[in-house]
């Protein structure tokens, strides 16, 4: 392994700084209400102030822009503490920092200077438009329409599952400018305020009850030139780049609700007595823990790996894949199996696992599900066969 690759075991001062600054503002902020917004479905619009005051909100955006200019290690880390008390918080700042990345990476010195510093330090959110009703994930068979008109675009289409669009300040979206197939698709930087773009309606969800998810009408939407992002043709390419970088996000939230599940566990295991002894004397729950700690340090050091090389500079959308691909897995496992630890008790409200078991599922799905993910890495070693 070469040696930037092994820099992620090695976690520096400011990287371990970053990830408790995340944990401490996650415990203060978030977990005294996070049952009652569970429960009410509530967006804590107001918290995204304090988490942009703390610069978790521009930790990929360069110090330039008026950000912190993070490494993507320290963003793992901040995701995973934020996700270890709310995992719909931390998909929040996850899709804002992919969008902010996507920004200061392909994004023209205009585009730059007019958002980068609105989203690392005014309070703003950036959004994500990628899915349709038809287009998922084949992503390259999206339907709406950008249209040249004059010195801009005309937007016309439907968009769904659009993260933070009911709140976002700006929406990175996909539409096709040209023929079909993946070249016929451009990237747009959108204000949802513009005229012709509404919220159709607000999903409601199986779990991340904080995080807002929409469907988004464009209707003869009229948006400059200066709106493209990247060249005409390859928004496509853009979309799977930032949701490359994406993945390292969900890994992270992955693991956060896996680390959670952990602390849970272990302490109900020893609290709760059976048959005049802590659960936790018993094989039945105590294998149960210690899988769940040893793939919970897997997925670390998989996501670790995927962050330490993209900080490298080097490839890392297969270590990105295999990172979401495991830890996503195993959150989804494992909340179950401190679910039936809880037994009874885990089933309820009152304990934070059965959030966690609803939160955990979602991680399989979103930033390409793990079928995709199997897909990219089976191609990596076999290359396309069919």
């Amino acid at each position: 392994m070469q040696s930037t690759a092994r820099a992620q075991f090695e976690l520096s001062d400011e990287q371990r700084a970053i990830g408790a600054l995340a944990a401490e503002i996650a415990q203060r902020e978030i977990a005294p209400h996070i049952a009652r917004w569970d429960r009410e479905h509530h967006f804590p619009r107001e918290l995204y102030g304090k988490l942009t005051d703390a610069g978790i909100m521009g930790m990929l955006v360069p110090e330039t822009y008026g950000g912190v200019g993070a490494d993507y290690v320290s963003y793992a880390l901040a995701i995973e503490e934020l996700a270890r008390v709310d995992a719909g918080t931390a998909v929040t700042v996850s899709v804002h920092s992919m969008i902010c990345s996507a920004i200061a990476k392909i994004g023209t010195a205009a585009q730059q200077q007019r958002w980068l510093p609105t989203l690392a330090g005014e309070d703003a959110i950036a959004g994500f438009a990628l899915t349709e009703s038809d287009a998922g994930s084949d992503a390259a068979a999206l339907r709406a329409t950008a249209k040249r008109s004059g010195t801009g675009y005309v937007l016309n289409g439907r968009k769904q599952w659009c993260t933070s669009g009911s709140h976002a300040a700006v929406i990175m979206g996909m539409f096709r400018t040209g023929g079909a197939g993946a070249r016929g698709v451009s990237a747009f930087l959108i204000e949802p305020s513009r005229a012709g773009v509404t919220v159709e309606k607000v999903t409601e969800k199986l779990g991340i009850h904080t995080s807002n998810t929409c469907d988004l009408a464009f209707d003869d939407a009229e948006i400059g030139e200066e709106a493209l992002l990247g060249d005409e043709g390859s928004g496509f390419g853009n979309a799977m780049t930032a949701l490359t970088a994406g993945r390292i996000g969900i890994a992270a939230q992955s693991i956060g609700i896996l680390a959670a599940c952990l602390d849970e566990s272990v302490k109900f295991a020893r609290e709760r007595a059976a048959f005049g002894k802590p659960i936790g004397a018993f094989e039945g729950v105590s294998f149960k823990i210690a899988q769940m700690a040893t793939d919970l340090d897997a997925a670390r050091q998989l996501t670790y790996r995927a962050a330490a090389l993209a900080d490298a500079g080097e490839s890392f959308g297969i270590a990105a894949s295999k990172a979401k691909l495991f830890a996503s897995t195993a959150a989804r496992k494992h909340s179950a199996e401190a679910l039936q630890i809880h037994g009874g008790y885990g089933y309820t409200t009152e304990f934070a696992v059965e959030r966690h078991y609803r939160d955990a599922k979602i991680t399989e799905i979103y930033e390409g599900t793990s079928e995709i993910q199997h897909l990219i890495i089976a191609r990596s070693l076999l290359g396309r066969l069919d």
